[in-house]
């Protein structure tokens, strides 16, 4: 692509969005998360400063989830970043859970329609984390069914915005909460560690 260095910015998945200023729409179709040629053939190494990722590693197994963060890593710059954000294994309400675990996970299947990893804090972190990234955790419910949250801005990806603007929230009352994280490229790393 024919951006500068640290000028790109892309949200995976993204033909259900309105198109956001100053970010690319990458739909499913257009770029393959597991397809190293894709990433090779569109991107430049370091090119990347931010990838929005909603909902997008719930439809990969565990090491695919692995794998595609590993393809992105050499097109991230350092200390760019991977926002994603899952359904949260954690949340306490029953019906969030009844909803997820019935009409959308279902790990024999795995048909575009399901879910294929149900994630939680834990399990996030360490699929980032095995791929060579440093995890923030941004929004998420502990074992104890706690709501913990960090603010940042809108300018960091609008789509994940833990206010008005998150889809998880209607009428100020949070309705299908998120498990949100920013994954960042450390500084001196050239590739991402091997998958193990």
């Amino acid at each position: 692509m024919n951006n500068e260095v640290g000028d790109i910015k892309i949200i995976m998945g993204s033909g259900e969005y309105i198109p956001t200023p100053s970010w690319i729409d990458t739909p499913k179709e257009e770029l393959n998360l597991l397809d190293a040629n894709t990433w090779r053939t569109t991107f430049d190494k370091n090119s990347i400063k931010a990838i929005l990722a909603e909902h997008v590693k719930t439809n990969l197994t565990y090491e695919e989830g692995i794998k595609a963060a590993k393809l992105c890593f050499p097109y991230l710059q350092p200390f760019g970043y991977i926002r994603c954000s899952v359904p949260d294994g954690y949340c306490p309400d029953p019906s969030y859970q009844h909803t997820l675990q019935t009409q959308h996970f279902n790990s024999q299947s795995h048909t575009a329609d399901h879910y294929k990893t149900f994630h939680n804090y834990h399990t996030l972190t360490r699929m980032f984390e095995r791929a060579g990234y440093e995890v923030h955790l941004l929004k998420y419910f502990d074992e104890d069914g706690v709501l913990h949250q960090n603010e940042w801005t809108d300018t960091e990806g609008v789509t994940f915005c833990p206010n008005k603007n998150d889809r998880s929230y209607a009428r100020g009352k949070i309705v299908f909460p998120s498990l949100i994280v920013s994954a960042v490229k450390p500084r001196g790393n050239k590739t991402s560690v091997n998958l193990v």
